[in-house]
């Protein structure tokens, strides 16, 4: 498991991954409504993109089947996970609910 990825998640701020990879058209269309997320909560949220094809091992260990997954983290637990595009209200509202 990556350490560096571990603190991030550990993190009390929630933090929203993005598994993603550069050929999957569904993840070019969540790319900037995630910017959107990011500009409308700031610092409430952190928002990390983890390209599946360069982090397999990662991937696998979250059992990340399709792409765009979104998994949230708070304190190191996951405590969403949905696959797909999702919109910006939609998204915010899962974060709020962990703020």
């Amino acid at each position: 498991m990556n350490s560096s990825f571990q603190k991030i998640i550990a993190s009390e701020t929630p933090v929203l991954v993005d598994f993603f990879a550069d050929w999957c058209g569904p993840c070019k269309m969540l790319a900037p409504i995630l910017k959107k997320v990011k500009d409308e909560l700031g610092n409430a949220v952190k928002i990390i993109k983890i390209d599946v094809d360069k982090n397999q091992r990662l991937a696998n260990i979250y059992q990340v089947r399709g792409v765009p997954t979104m998994l949230l983290f708070k304190g190191g637990k996951q405590v969403w996970r949905q696959s797909g595009v999702l919109q910006q209200n939609e998204i915010v509202a899962v974060i709020k609910q962990h703020l």
